[in-house]
């Protein structure tokens, strides 16, 4: 059973389809949604430069929420959104350690198994470093 789950969602398909999984299993084990989204700023530019764009991908990722909470409205869930800085493996886990998550749900892109292992993937970084239950959804 689960209590907490933690969604990664970047506005792709597949992360909607992991969304919408994780939204199932939150109605069913009436367990509490945290869907985080991560702004992976570029490491460019000065101080100013960089705020800025941090606010731009901040306000991005924000808009990225506000599509899903249509889909939870009307529910009795608890649901929670976050948007994090940062490199979207690292954020994932380390929001899922101190949210207490039982589950992380997190798409795949479906990359060919060759990109795959010239390129690594978030899920792949996500099952490879959590030390909780990772379902990928496809």
């Amino acid at each position: 059973m689960y209590r907490k789950i933690l969604v990664g969602y970047d506005g792709s398909a597949s992360a909607r389809k992991a969304f919408d999984e994780a939204l199932k299993l939150a109605k069913l084990h009436r367990a509490e949604l945290l869907v985080l989204t991560v702004s992976r700023p570029l490491e460019i530019g000065d101080e100013v430069e960089t705020e800025a764009i941090v606010e731009n991908s901040r306000s991005y990722h924000r808009k990225l929420l506000e599509e899903l909470e249509s889909a939870v409205s009307g529910n009795t869930l608890k649901v929670s959104y976050e948007v994090a800085i940062g490199h979207p493996a690292q954020q994932i886990i380390y929001r899922a350690d101190a949210f207490g998550a039982d589950l992380i749900v997190v798409g795949d892109r479906g990359r060919s198994t060759f990109a795959r292992l010239l390129l690594g993937s978030v899920s792949k970084h996500v099952v490879q470093y959590a030390d909780r239950p990772v379902l990928v959804v496809r």
